[in-house]
């Protein structure tokens, strides 16, 4: 099988960083990896993790998402601009009360969580169907199919990703480009820690209190229960990539999480949208003692489940 090169953005650390590595080394060597970040100052982490594989099966390059010339001077910089495969990962997050955000702090959320992949998908897919092969693979999450309490920007910003890639989808299977939405559940990386750590300390001033005592006394214990129940690893979303990405027929929306399915699935199994929101509803604000009961056994299905899935073998 020929090598194919792949493109990833936002490789300074989490899940970015542990797919670029993962995909570079490949036990069957497939892959040739561009793994890119906004700032090469950040690249440390990336070096030390790829290892011998730096400069042979990973090239590290500068890519800014949210810079039209940024991207096509490395999209220029890769031979024949051959990419074969885009993992469009860079992302930011953001939560807390709407009255607390600014609309300067949403519109660059967007920014970056959507047009960022709106540029990056648009300087590769006319060489993709001009080749008539490629496959375009985008780190959603299970936000993009069910809005969360406190994360209504973050929600927002993924739900357009998901409406972009269905849309777009049907115009590059013509093309023999396939599109696949990675969509994890609550993953452990420094990104997320960090984002914690910033709400913890937030400033609620701009909400009212009985607001900021359900942000502070609820919603972030909460978080923390089911990060803890339910949360995977940077390296375990690499593996589900992987997987995505050496399949011969990848599906178009791929959940990492078994256990965060059922909650999902309460969207479609109600077309009035009632059955999600109440159960959501019931959950935090009535039902707490089923929940804590519930996530620990879910901590226990976890640690049962926690085998990485193996990647296909090539046909």
């Amino acid at each position: 099988m020929a090598c194919r090169n792949v493109l990833v953005t936002g490789c300074s650390s989490g899940i970015g960083l542990a797919v670029a590595v993962r995909l570079a080394k490949d036990e069957l060597k497939r892959f040739r990896v561009v793994a890119t970040m906004r700032d090469l100052d950040r690249r440390g982490s990336l070096e030390q993790a790829a290892g011998n594989a730096l400069n042979n099966t990973l090239e590290i390059k500068e890519l800014d998402v949210r810079s039209e010339e940024s991207i096509r001077e490395c999209v220029n910089s890769i031979p024949q601009r051959q990419v074969d495969v885009l993992v469009n990962n860079a992302g930011v997050g953001m939560i807390g009360p709407l009255e607390c955000q600014s609309i300067g702090s949403m519109q660059s959320l967007f920014d970056t969580n959507f047009f960022g992949l709106a540029r990056v998908v648009k300087e590769v897919l006319p060489d993709m169907k001009r080749r008539q092969s490629g496959h375009i693979v985008v780190m959603s999450s299970v936000m993009g199919i069910q809005g969360l309490l406190f994360n209504d920007v973050y929600s927002a910003s993924k739900f357009a990703v998901e409406g972009f890639c269905e849309s777009l989808a049907v115009q590059a299977m013509k093309f023999n480009v396939k599109m696949s939405l990675i969509e994890p559940g609550p993953v452990i990386t420094e990104f997320e820690n960090k984002i914690y750590e910033d709400a913890a300390n937030m400033d609620l001033s701009d909400t009212d209190e009985e607001t900021a005592k359900i942000f502070k006394q609820i919603y972030l214990p909460y978080s923390k229960a089911i990060f803890t129940s339910l949360g995977q690893t940077p390296q375990d979303i690499a593996e589900h990539t992987l997987k995505v990405i050496t399949s011969d027929s990848p599906p178009f929306r791929h959940q990492t999480n078994k256990l965060y399915t059922p909650l999902t699935a309460l969207k479609q199994a109600d077309p009035s949208g009632r059955l999600p929101l109440d159960a959501f509803y019931k959950i935090t604000f009535q039902h707490n003692r089923v929940l804590n009961a519930s996530l620990a056994l879910l901590r226990l299905l976890h640690r049962g489940s926690r085998k990485e899935p193996k990647p296909e073998k090539p046909a």
